[in-house]
């Protein structure tokens, strides 16, 4: 497994974030999380949320640096991607539901 996090130049809550993701796993990127001490309340649907000031000792455990783009690129290509659906967004009509 690898993990890849990008650069901390996301604003938010007054601080600057990085985006921490696995190409293969996210059973592999909770435990990668985990031994860090990273906060699982810090992961966000397919990627934790990392502040600037832990990026050094993520990188320094093992993940690689990557852009942005490439971070979703890689988590596109690996199927591990989930958008938040729009709140917006008409359900799906019943007769395209899946059952069980």
């Amino acid at each position: 497994m690898t993990v890849y996090i990008d650069p901390p130049e996301w604003p938010g809550h007054g601080r600057m974030w990085s985006h921490l993701i696995s190409d293969e796993s996210l059973v592999e990127l909770h435990e990668f999380a985990a031994e860090l001490g990273f906060p699982r309340r810090a992961f966000d649907r397919d990627h934790y949320d990392v502040p600037a000031e832990s990026y050094r000792a993520a990188v320094g455990h093992g993940a690689v640096e990557v852009g942005s783009r490439e971070v979703v690129r890689r988590l596109h290509a690996s199927g591990l991607r989930r958008r938040r659906r729009s709140p917006l967004a008409p359900a799906a009509p019943a007769d395209q539901v899946r059952r069980r």
